[in-house]
């Protein structure tokens, strides 16, 4: 069996030799499963694809397998379609290019999937160390609510078996392939394991309402192009009294939290960009 890696990657020179460094640093796999990494870089204009190559002996010295794929048109979603065509894997791990992985999270989520029952999975994210104060103080409240403390959110990583995968064809043009991939999932069928990544988020309240909004934009365009999906949402709502723990635990970031939530709904921040990120 083969656990295939895909980095879809546009622009990111800066921050792909970090990935894949990671990503190479795992962990030995299980016996009986080897490493694929799959490079998606889609519309780069930048050195992505050559840093990336440049790390192809490495790889195999490591024991891994390691492709570029060059994809002319860029677009996220149309180059996790090309990388599942040249997939090799009947695991999948979908890894955001600027995401650093723990050395024991490929051979976890290797074992928890090696079954025939369609399953999705997912480590525990970290929020990268932030500049901005407002960033820290809004990834620390946003931390501890329970989207992030109870559940898998595998937004940066998320993995799927032949059988998970199976639940769709091609990836739909969609925002969130994340919520997408996750929701195609019942609760009981996505596993959390125990180590994690490192994901950042990014800085300043301007950026902030921006991917926050296009983050709202994505779940709603799911609950109206994939209506069915949302029965697998876990709702999970905050009681006041857990409100007022989370206030008193941490004002600063509650605030920060309040006000990013407010302008969000606000049309002065309105942004026509469905790709917003921010850095």
């Amino acid at each position: 069996m083969i656990l295939t890696v895909l980095v879809p990657a546009h622009n990111e020179g800066p921050w792909i030799r970090d990935c894949l460094t990671a990503i190479l640093a795992s962990h030995p796999l299980p016996a009986d499963i080897g490493g694929e990494v799959l490079v998606l870089a889609n519309g780069c204009t930048d050195d992505t694809a050559e840093r990336a190559r440049s790390m192809t002996q490495a790889a195999q010295g490591k024991g891994w397998q390691l492709r570029v794929v060059e994809i002319e048109q860029g677009g996220k979603l149309n180059a996790l379609n090309e990388g599942d065509r040249h997939a090799n894997g009947a695991i999948r791990v979908y890894v955001d290019a600027d995401v650093i992985v723990d050395p024991a999270l490929l051979p976890q989520i290797a074992k928890r999937l090696n079954t025939l029952q369609p399953r999705y999975a997912s480590g525990r994210p970290r929020i990268a160390e932030a500049s901005h104060w407002i960033t820290r103080a809004y990834a620390g409240f946003w931390s501890r609510l329970p989207f992030m403390t109870r559940g898998v959110p595998g937004f940066g990583v998320f993995a799927v078996n032949a059988a998970g995968r199976a639940r769709w064809t091609q990836w739909p043009d969609i925002i969130s392939d994340d919520t997408f991939a996750r929701l195609s999932f019942a609760p009981d069928e996505r596993i959390g394991v125990e180590a994690g990544y490192v994901w950042p988020m990014v800085e300043g309240f301007s950026n902030l309402v921006r991917v926050r909004r296009r983050q709202d934009a994505g779940v709603a365009e799911i609950r109206k192009t994939f209506p069915k999906l949302l029965r697998n949402e876990e709702q999970v709502r905050l009681a006041k009294s857990d409100l007022a723990r989370l206030f008193l635990r941490d004002p600063l970031g509650f605030l920060v939290y309040a006000a990013i939530t407010l302008a969000v709904r606000s049309p002065l921040h309105a942004s026509a960009d469905r790709w917003a990120r921010g850095r």
